[in-house]
């Protein structure tokens, strides 16, 4: 415990004592002293919300009654290092019809279910399993979209659950290959129809980014062209073949083929330049497959940075998994040594940290400063809102005020700009302050699940979150 009380004072070394007395707005001498701690970045894992590494499973509904509290107790009582979760829902018994009341009341049992996790959903419905979608997709669109409507009530009542929706229902595994509603057209009214049903902080994916510009009706590599409608800002990507050679198996069109479609598949290059601007305002994951080159650790993070990738299943590829932790990091910095699987799982999605603090009283307005400077070394943007606040704690009474940060941290998009930089800033009267001393705390919580977000220093978060100073106002 002493070691650890002195490098905690090390780390945190107090980079400025500041003292005033000087006359406030109101006329009284005040005498103001402060201290502002400097932060030291840390390779240590992080469990923040909405990011990382996710296992995958699979449900068959039907009209029987299942236990689904036993089941997912069961089911997840291993799994209890990750954050996300893929929920694959195959609605094939329900492929000629609409779903039935026990089919629904199964599917809300199962949603209620998985509510009791501490974990964000990515969910995916599907009518095929096993790669054979031509056997069991319905053999009418608006079947499918009234399989949405009738979700709609499950899907808005435990939106605060989802974090994201792969697919549109169709296609192989629900991956959006292999289906006979691949037309511009139809992949256009399924989106649509999806986003209708489902609440606008729920995020939306297609499997590849051709298909994102054929709803979004974007012919150009820059997505902010796209046509204004109400999947702007929620429609993302997600990739179950990436990394797993030139074209990701389909992702892209190799260098030697050119896609003549309306809405093209283009070469992996530009594909990857898409992907750079488009996810940094919509979120990117999926399964790395096949030991190849273009998986080897320094390719990996380069286009994982660049593709902006929040989340990967931990199960695919185990080959390339082991190859990752099998190669390590020989960058300088506290990753330095690192193996490359520990690396890829402490950036995916945001990571940010504390790269400077001050603090500063304004005589005229009576006013203290706090200024708090991140950055996000991570490969993707903290993507959904943030409840920011600066916390004072009176040390004497242990009595908090709190000053909310009305700054998005979105601007922060991580990937190949890790050394951006935001300030945020809180203006506090120091009217509504006593003559006594505060320690003044950071802290950042995800606004859906108010869960905290932990930050890469190496400095702890307290009950308050993180102590940037402390003020003594006499």
């Amino acid at each position: 415990m002493k070691n650890k009380a002195n490098f905690k004072l090390l780390s945190l070394s107090i980079i400025v004592i500041l003292l005033f007395t000087i006359f406030s707005a109101d006329g009284c001498a005040r005498q103001v002293e402060m201290e502002s701690y400097s932060f030291t970045e840390s390779s240590r894992k992080l469990s923040n919300p909405n990011r990382g590494f996710y296992q995958l499973y699979s449900f068959m509904i039907t009209d029987k009654k299942t236990d689904y509290p036993k089941v997912i107790s069961e089911l997840y009582s291993q799994d209890t290092e990750t954050k996300l979760t893929l929920v694959q829902i195959c609605l094939q018994s329900y492929r000629q019809k609409p779903i039935t009341e026990k089919g629904l009341s199964n599917i809300e049992a199962l949603f209620d279910a998985l509510g009791t996790l501490d974990k964000q959903l990515i969910i995916r419905f599907t009518y095929d399993r096993e790669g054979l979608n031509e056997q069991y997709e319905p053999e009418a669109l608006e079947i499918i979209s009234g399989h949405m409507e009738q979700l709609e009530y499950i899907l808005r009542k435990y939106s605060k659950n989802i974090f994201s929706l792969q697919g549109l229902f169709i296609g192989n595994w629900g991956e959006m290959n292999g289906t006979q509603y691949d037309s511009d057209s139809d992949l256009q009214k399924l989106a649509q129809k999806l986003a209708g049903v489902t609440d606008s902080s729920t995020y939306l994916a297609v499997r590849v980014p051709a298909q994102w510009r054929s709803i979004m009706q974007c012919k150009t590599l820059f997505p902010e062209d796209a046509a204004d409608h109400s999947l702007n800002g929620r429609l993302g990507l997600f990739n179950d073949g990436m990394l797993g050679n030139e074209s990701d198996y389909g992702t892209y069109s190799p260098d030697n083929v050119k896609d003549t479609a309306a809405f093209p598949r283009l070469g992996r290059e530009e594909e990857l330049e898409f992907q750079d601007r488009l996810c940094r305002r919509v979120p990117n994951g999926g399964e790395v497959i096949d030991d190849n080159s273009y998986n080897d650790l320094d390719n990996a993070i380069k286009d994982l940075a660049l593709m902006h990738v929040t989340y990967l299943n931990k199960d695919y590829d185990r080959q390339v998994m082991e190859k990752w932790a099998d190669t390590l990091i020989t960058e300088e910095g506290c990753f330095y040594g690192t193996d490359g699987l520990t690396y890829i799982d402490r950036h995916l999605g945001y990571r940010l940290l504390i790269t400077d603090t001050a603090l500063s009283y304004h005589n005229k307005k009576d006013t203290l400063s706090a200024e708090v400077t991140l950055k996000n070394v991570g490969f993707a943007p903290l993507y959904r809102e943030s409840k920011i606040r600066i916390i004072l704690c009176d040390t004497k009474n242990g009595q908090t005020l709190v000053y909310p940060i009305n700054q998005s941290l979105n601007t922060l998009s991580g990937g190949n700009e890790p050394e951006a930089v935001l300030t945020l800033s809180a203006e506090i009267p120091c009217g509504e302050l006593g003559d006594n001393e505060y320690t003044i705390y950071f802290s950042i919580a995800d606004s859906a699940t108010g869960s905290h977000i932990l930050l890469a220093n190496e400095e702890d978060e307290e009950r308050y979150g993180y102590c940037i100073g402390k003020v003594s106002l006499q």
